[in-house]
């Protein structure tokens, strides 16, 4: 049998995948910086690994963008031996013995279930390593589409940076591998779906306070490990925040990030009289502009003005007390000399600094936090239009305001105050990263090294393998199976893919 003879057999899915695999990449609207400025909508798409309306324009980045020049090192299997967190993950083990026996893992190892979600470079699809019973998330990309639209680079880049991650809040890519038309990622599967089809199911569509600061403190890791790697991540929102079997979230799509170069360094704390010092004031009166600045430091509205009267004669000598406290360094990895011009996010989520075209850099991740923190407590997003130019209007010339009903806590609304200052410069995080955000009141009472034992607010029900494979039966759903032929042997479609 001939290559192409043997590349165009069929393949085995269930009738939930009607189309051809030739369409994965998705027929969402994209602008550039010209149409942008002329056109006003956009499709948005929700639900577990979709896309909302991305705005996609590269301008020119800088040199400190290292995206364009690095060269693929992503191979058929990617090794667990460098990723700790995955290291008793069963999933590794059923990949691994699938490529001891056939020496390669491959398209025809998998039976695709169905389809998942859709993006501008590819489709996902939920994906079960035959005879195995693990399932994946596998997202398939087009490699003629992605020559033809210059989207090649995108892919890499997102190739890359999934190979390099190991945290508990990012996702694993198990392994990539290629066909003659297609390039496919095998990442870890979640089964709660998105943070974004989450919060509609909540009363009033918003999270309650406790529940918001779960997610973001989980986010606010993952953005801190991405930025002591070098990655911006430049995306982020509901609907690319996915929930994990445990309740706990994983950040995926990466197809927009910038990678650059960093320097992690540990840095002394700031503290006075033993004391933290929060870089915001959390007094209900002091609400002057300067107060929402990370420069209010002014003593009187950090700590009681006892403590900073308290003299040394008062205070038990080393020799009393036994020992002395004394602050841990912390760990500052922001890149803050990554620079880039491309005009590229989501219209409600776009930083000023990108809309202006002023060049943007690590702060634009902080920018979306804020959005995404608003979102969560409040239900929708502060600057919001009737339409994309409107929005992109209110995000450059309109002051943050918070509904006059809000019953959001005076802490969280400074926090997102913080983070939605236009000026990148003194947005909060844009010189210390993620060190400054979680010393903020907001955060107080999150244990930090341990959160992975904090309690999620919602954990999805369990997943079952077969009543998707009911579901997606001839018997079960006779409008699908009319626009594929059925396999006459069993309950699964004749796919070809090629």
């Amino acid at each position: 049998m001939s290559t192409e003879e043997s590349l165009s057999s069929s393949f085995t899915v269930t009738n939930s995948l009607s189309g051809k695999l030739s369409d994965v990449t998705s027929s969402e609207t994209h602008y550039n910086a010209e149409k942008l400025s002329e056109s006003g909508s956009a499709n948005a798409q929700g639900g577990g690994y979709g896309e909302s309306s991305k705005i996609i324009a590269a301008r020119a980045s800088s040199g400190s963008s290292i995206s364009d020049s690095t060269e693929s090192t992503s191979s058929n299997f990617c090794s667990n031996n460098n990723k700790p967190h995955k290291a008793n993950d069963k999933s590794w083990d059923a990949i691994q013995a699938i490529r001891i026996r056939d020496g390669v893992l491959g398209l025809n190892h998998f039976r695709l279930l169905k389809r998942l979600g859709c993006g501008d470079i590819g489709s996902v699809y939920l994906a079960e390593l035959k005879g195995a019973n693990c399932c994946f998330a596998m997202k398939v990309m087009d490699k003629g589409s992605l020559a033809s639209r210059k989207k090649e680079l995108r892919a890499q880049t997102e190739r890359e940076i999934l190979a390099s991650l190991d945290h508990p809040f990012l996702p694993t890519l198990y392994s990539h591998f290629e066909t003659e038309k297609f390039s496919c990622l095998v990442m870890e599967y979640c089964m709660g779906g998105d943070l974004h089809s989450l919060r509609q199911r909540q009363p009033g569509k918003h999270f309650t306070e406790q529940a918001a600061r779960f997610y973001a403190s989980e986010i606010l890791l993952a953005l801190e490990y991405l930025h002591m790697l070098g990655v911006i991540y430049r995306d982020l929102k509901p609907e690319n925040v996915l929930i994990r079997e445990d309740g706990h979230i994983m950040l995926s799509d990466f197809d927009l990030s910038l990678r650059s170069i960093v320097s992690p360094t540990l840095v002394k704390s700031s503290t006075l009289d033993g004391q933290r010092v929060p870089a915001y004031c959390i007094q209900p009166l002091c609400v002057v502009s300067s107060c929402v600045q990370p420069a209010c430091t002014q003593p009187s509205c950090l700590i009681p003005s006892l403590i900073l009267q308290r003299s040394k004669k008062n205070r038990k000598p080393k020799s009393e007390t036994g020992y002395q406290l004394s602050p841990l360094p912390e760990l500052v990895a922001e890149p803050t000399g990554a620079r880039s011009m491309s005009f590229v996010g989501t219209h409600e989520y776009l930083a000023p600094e990108i809309i202006k075209g002023e060049g943007h850099g690590s702060a634009v991740d902080w920018w979306t936090f804020g959005i995404f923190l608003y979102e969560l407590l409040h239900g929708k997003t502060p600057y919001k239009g009737s339409g994309n130019r409107a929005t992109l209007y209110n995000v450059v010339g309109q002051p943050l305001k918070f509904p006059e009903t809000s019953g959001v806590s005076f802490a969280a609304r400074d926090l997102i105050r913080g983070l939605l200052v236009k000026d990148p410069l003194q947005r909060l995080g844009s010189k210390r990263g993620a060190t400054e955000i979680k010393h903020h009141p907001f955060f107080d009472g999150v244990n930090w090294a341990l959160i992975r034992s904090t309690v999620p607010p919602e954990v999805p029900q369990p997943f079952e393998l077969e009543s998707i494979e009911h579901r997606n039966s001839p018997a079960s759903s006779t409008e699908n199976s009319q626009n594929a032929d059925l396999n006459s042997s069993g309950s699964y479609l004749d796919f070809d893919f090629f």
